[in-house]
Order: structure tokens, then sequence, then C-alpha cells
């Protein structure tokens, strides 16, 4: 119910598309989408081969600044932050935070 709640109010446009974030036990994705042409315009995560500790704030952080400088590669840098069913704090809030930082508004 929740999902589908927020599913309704967040929508990516070609100006302004969709960072979604997804946060499982061991990994963290993030993704910035175009809901309009249904295109998935740059992606990251923790899951390559070799990485350490991908279930922290530091993993996080480093996802939010891959994300941000994949986005602006694609000549993205206004977004509309999408954290799906999770609370804003933690692994989350450092990844936006970082995201930020990286020159993504939001």
């Amino acid at each position: 119910m929740r999902r589908r709640r927020k599913k309704r109010k967040i929508i990516g446009t070609s100006d302004r598309p969709r960072l979604s974030v997804f946060k499982a036990n061991k990994h963290i994705y993030a993704q910035v989408i175009d809901d309009l042409n249904s295109k998935t315009l740059a992606a990251a995560g923790t899951l390559k081969k070799g990485a350490k500790n991908t279930s922290n704030i530091k993993a996080a952080s480093k996802v939010g600044e891959e994300i941000a400088q994949k986005a602006k590669e694609k000549g993205v840098t206004k977004v509309v932050f999408d954290r799906g069913v999770f609370i804003y704090h933690g692994r989350i809030k450092a990844l936006a935070e970082s995201a930020r930082k990286g020159g993504l508004v939001f």
C-alpha cells in the first residue's frame, strides 16, 4: 500500500528523472529513470566483484557519488528522489547527501 501511494505522486520525466533507491540487507542500488519513456538513464550499486563492506554508510555514499557522476555524464542535473518504502535515515540518507554533493539537485 505504501509503495502504491508513493508511486502515484513521484513520476520521473525527461526534464527531471526519478532517482530510485533500493536497499537490501547486503547491498544498495540506485537508478535514474525516465518514466515517460520507460528508460533507465544511469545505474549504480554495491554489487561488484571483490567489494567488501557493501552494507554500510560508506558504501552507500560511494554509490551516491557514482550515480551522480553517471547522471551528469548523461546530462541530468535535476532529479526527483524516490526512496521507495525506506525511511530517510542511515544508508538512504548517506546516498542522497553524497548524490547532492556530486551535483544532483533534488
